[in-house]
């Protein structure tokens, strides 16, 4: 993996610092999420958004929680704008059992080269390792996959 580490957050993983703080789960997901972003801001990293995203996370009901998601977002290095490719390609990914946002997610994804896709849902996460053969983007948890990153950064260092 290059230095700058391309990362595709899914809606749920930009809406986790919103959500309830009181459940572990969710704290330890935010905690993640916030320190990718972090990276993604000092610019060592990289934020991918596309139109995907943008698409899905207009549908906020709740005005402040859609403006502090836009705030993230706004610290995206590559935007994925749709096309062809991503249209036929979240229509193979939808054959697979993904919603229609899921699918754009992940071809959008795979379409910017990410080097993940992260989100905090379960069966999204399922899928995609049951299906990792037709996918090309590595997806998990935010929590995880810092983890395991820090860890092998950390041992690459030595």
């Amino acid at each position: 993996m290059s230095d700058k580490c391309r990362i595709y957050l899914d809606a749920c993983c930009l809406n986790r610092p919103f959500d309830d703080q009181t459940q572990p789960r969710i704290t330890l997901e935010t905690q993640a999420i916030l320190t990718i972003l972090n990276q993604c801001q000092s610019g060592k990293w990289k934020l991918i958004t596309s139109a995907a995203l943008e698409t899905e996370i207009a549908q906020t009901p709740n005005l402040e929680r859609l403006k502090n998601v836009l705030t993230i977002l706004a610290i995206a290095k590559i935007k994925v704008v749709s096309s062809q490719f991503i249209e036929k390609r979240s229509v193979e990914l939808v054959k697979l059992g993904f919603s229609g946002y899921d699918a754009a997610h992940i071809a959008s994804a795979e379409r910017s080269r990410a080097d993940i896709f992260l989100s905090t849902d379960d069966r999204l996460i399922k899928r995609a390792q049951r299906n990792q053969s037709v996918i090309n983007v590595a997806v998990d948890n935010p929590v995880g996959w810092l983890m395991e990153y820090t860890y092998n950064e950390n041992n690459n260092n030595d």
